[in-house]
């Protein structure tokens, strides 16, 4: 459990902000889930639910994610199936339970690059950016190896697109977390396979995307693709598995992805 010492509950953003960063053991209380899992002591807690950002809407360009908006909101968001197809809620729906996801958000889930997350391999394929009160909207791509820096991420924003998105994991039993994941899109003849869960946070296979961009595809290019993954790509080893299972895996899983997006 952790302990908070005092909560405050802004009406603005900016207000937010200046409480958060005002001491160092300040910090942002949103659905709270992961911290109820470990032990901290939290000097004033920032609670956003009077900012208004619990929403999902869209406009000609882009859909729009409040970061106080819940997992389970975004599972069964039509906006997000009808734009995305079932690349979001494939990637949600074996996160612990519903009670779990309803009180988990997004941008509690994003800012945190968490390295077990599914929802960011899953937001990795797609075009999308976050928007911090201090640093203003950025990729997510740049997002997820910036130096951590205290912040007030307020919302994401998808760009919609041509894109098929497919996402895939191992787990050891449905809700645990995940040995590995991994997702990959296809805009014409351009791919983008994403890998999580290594276990460190996710990453874009670089190589091995331009590779299959570049060339044509079929099974002998997948597999050379495959192989370009581990080059800049690093595995490692924990409680659920190791760096050679994982290596092993992200070819299976990935090969799979491919499939299903061409």
């Amino acid at each position: 459990m952790f302990t908070v010492m005092d909560i405050e509950q802004p009406t603005t953003e900016q207000e937010a902000y200046s409480i958060l960063t005002k001491r160092k053991n300040n910090q942002v209380i949103g659905g709270s889930a992961f911290l109820r899992m470990g032990r901290k002591r939290i000097g004033t807690g920032v609670e956003l639910s009077k900012l208004n950002l619990d929403y999902i809407k869209e406009d000609d360009s882009y859909i729009e994610i409040g970061a106080m908006t819940t997992l389970r909101t975004l599972e069964t968001s039509t906006i997000l199936q009808e734009s995305f197809g079932e690349i979001i809620s494939d990637s949600l729906r074996d996160i612990i339970g519903v009670q779990f996801r309803n009180v988990v958000t997004v941008g509690g889930t994003v800012f945190s690059r968490y390295g077990f997350s599914d929802l960011i391999v899953a937001l990795l394929s797609l075009d999308t950016e976050v928007e911090l009160l201090n640093i203003g909207r950025i990729k997510l791509d740049d997002f997820l190896v910036k130096e951590y820096k205290k912040d007030l991420l307020t919302r994401i924003y998808i760009k919609k697109s041509n894109k098929k998105a497919v996402y895939k994991s191992l787990r050891n039993a449905k809700s645990d977390y995940p040995i590995l994941n991994v997702s990959v899109s296809r805009d014409n003849d351009d791919f983008k396979i994403c890998i999580g869960a290594r276990p460190q946070r996710a990453v874009v296979a670089r190589k091995a995307s331009d590779f299959l961009s570049s060339n044509e595809v079929n099974n002998e290019n997948i597999d050379k693709a495959l192989n370009l993954i581990t080059e800049d790509v690093s595995f490692g080893t924990n409680m659920r598995g190791t760096k050679e299972y994982r290596e092993a895996v992200s070819k299976v899983l990935v090969k799979r992805a491919i499939t299903e997006v061409i």
